[in-house]
């Protein structure tokens, strides 16, 4: 109940000041939206990060660690001016490789486009606005990394456009879904990490049916955005392939690897003079738990997913030399409250209270130039098991182009 009347709140706040202004139609736009809108045949862009983090303790000494976390390309063709072709290639760590997005986009008119390909699932706000310059704080916030497993990416079509006498913009796809169960014999969920690794990421994913995943925001309001995602399926098991048609046991089998989530969020942004508020909430059920947990400790591995998960933050920023224009730079103080539970209901037993975590962020950025920030935050996380609060202090640079 708290959770909810702290969003109301915000919400009755942001309509409330939104409405004294005039309406403005506009919407924040990702790196690979502002790629689209080039009228250039090849245009590239990119981001990156490199960030310090340091554990702190009473009792403890931790060695901090320094890392360039991620280093992305972004390049995009046209082809005419109707048809495009987008993709997102990154550096996490300086070893690792990932494709984030590499899709074809064919747009019919001002209202519709179509879209194939990796795509990002449109959940929240962070999945597609992930950039560092983006977001306050080093670290993405916990919600996206365990309920919505940023960066989120999967294979698929659907199509996405702007209605804008109504203020409003859509995306609407099919995709495959989260793997799990691997051909390997390896469970993939867990109460621990909720779905995060069950991500496909386009890397020779299978699929048996396809899942939804939908978003909706509108964008009517002065510097006020309001989201609402959906997402809707089955994870992909690899027992599913080569099942005869007279095999009942195989495909009670598979049936006991897959699980079905529905996933809901809400999110809000709000900007004036300065002030910057968002905040975001979501809502995860998952059927065949029970089952999928048993079958899995059957192969040996101790798993716990949970019924269901939910996370939230609320998160208020003031850009101090907004009273001072002729600066040219931002100076923004901040503070995010967040929380998560992956045992937020479970079908059998007692949730594990390891699962349920409070975590206050905060701390200030210096956004330099225009795509160009730098940034420091103190991170308290407390499990709700009791165990000792978890002291992180975490620097870093970002730039975005």
């Amino acid at each position: 109940m708290k959770k909810i009347l702290l969003f109301a709140s915000v919400m009755l706040y942001a309509f409330s000041a939104a409405s004294q202004n005039d309406t403005v139609k506009v919407f924040e736009k990702s790196s690979a939206e502002r790629l689209l809108e080039a009228d250039t045949r090849l245009t590239i862009g990119g981001y990156g990060q490199v960030d310090y983090v340091q554990s702190l303790s009473e009792e403890k000494r931790y060695n901090g660690q320094l890392d360039v976390h991620r280093l992305v390309m972004l390049f995009a063709y046209r082809f005419d001016k109707r048809t495009q072709f987008i993709t997102e290639i990154e550096y996490e760590h300086v070893k690792e490789v990932y494709i984030e997005q590499a899709f074809i986009q064919y747009k019919l008119n001002d209202f519709i486009s179509f879209r194939g390909g990796l795509l990002l699932i449109p959940m929240g706000i962070i999945n597609e606005y992930h950039e560092p310059t983006a977001f306050n704080g080093v670290s993405r916030p916990h919600i996206d990394n365990i309920i919505v497993p940023t960066t989120w990416r999967e294979i698929g079509f659907g199509a996405t456009g702007t209605v804008p006498e109504a203020s409003l913009r859509y995306q609407a796809y099919l995709l495959n879904g989260f793997s799990s169960y691997g051909a390997d014999g390896k469970a993939l969920l867990s109460g621990a990490k909720g779905f995060r690794g069950g991500r496909q990421k386009g890397a020779s994913s299978f699929i048996s049916t396809p899942d939804f995943s939908a978003r909706i925001e509108y964008f009517g309001l002065r510097g006020l955005t309001l989201g609402l995602s959906g997402y809707s399926g089955a994870t992909e098991s690899a027992l599913y392939n080569n099942i005869g048609k007279n095999e009942p046991d195989l495909l009670a089998r598979a049936d006991s690897s897959s699980v079905g989530l529905n996933l809901a969020g809400f999110d809000i942004r709000y900007s004036i003079r300065g002030i910057r508020l968002r905040g975001q909430y979501y809502y995860g059920s998952v059927s065949n738990s029970l089952e999928y947990n048993l079958f899995t400790a059957k192969a040996g591995v101790q798993n716990d997913l949970g019924k269901a998960l939910t996370g939230w933050y609320a998160e208020a920023a003031f850009d101090i030399l907004s009273l001072a224009p002729s600066a040219g730079t931002e100076l923004v103080p901040f503070v995010r409250i967040e929380g998560f539970n992956t045992h937020h209901r479970v079908e059998t037993g007692t949730p594990n209270p390891a699962y349920k975590n409070r975590i206050v962020t905060s701390g200030i950025g210096w956004k330099m130039a225009k795509g160009a920030v730098v940034k420091v935050d103190m991170q308290f996380v407390k499990p709700s098991d009791a165990s000792e609060s978890v002291k992180t202090f975490n620097a870093g640079i970002g730039v975005a182009f």
